[in-house]
């Protein structure tokens, strides 16, 4: 019985090719190496199945993702400090143009286009008393500066006090 299990099992290494020795005494070669692949996929398994192996192979992984992240956020960043320059500057520019046509609406004519003069166009001397007004409305606010600050510094702190 022992000697027929044994036929079997040799009879089975035979045709898998495992460990068999033919007949004519010369060794049979050995199966080639299974394919990287398979090799692969035994590794993703042991992996899937090992959560500690996985978290270590992912870390290099989230370092690489977190270096992009902050790159592309500093870009993000550096184009809304841009934006909110640009908008800062439109804004001014607005201003400044508001406040021009609410303090000389009328545009004065000039003797080389004399094709762009306007009936709201201010004659010569209406603008240069315009310019005088504003002239003495700045050297007012100079003055007034001036007199603030001779205040300002002529109250100094006591001199015995430290």
């Amino acid at each position: 019985m022992a000697a027929q299990q044994q036929q079997q099992q040799q009879q089975q290494q035979q045709q898998q090719g495992i460990g068999a020795v033919p007949p004519s005494g010369m060794l049979q070669q050995q199966p080639p190496p299974p394919p990287a692949a398979s090799i692969q996929q035994q590794l993703n398994q042991q992996q899937d199945v090992d959560p500690v192996q996985r978290f270590k192979m992912l870390i290099p992984q989230l370092k690489e993702s977190l270096q992009r992240f902050d790159k592309s956020l500093e870009e993000f960043y550096a184009l809304c400090d841009q934006l909110e320059l640009c908008l800062r500057l439109a804004y001014e520019c607005l201003s400044q143009s508001i406040d021009s046509a609410k303090h000389s609406p009328n545009l004065v004519p000039t003797a080389t286009k004399p094709d762009t003069v306007q009936n709201e166009s201010l004659s010569y001397s209406q603008y240069l008393g315009m310019i005088k007004s504003q002239i003495s409305c700045a050297k007012d606010i100079h003055n007034a500066l001036l007199e603030c600050s001779k205040k300002i510094a002529g109250k100094g702190p006591p001199q015995g006090i430290m």
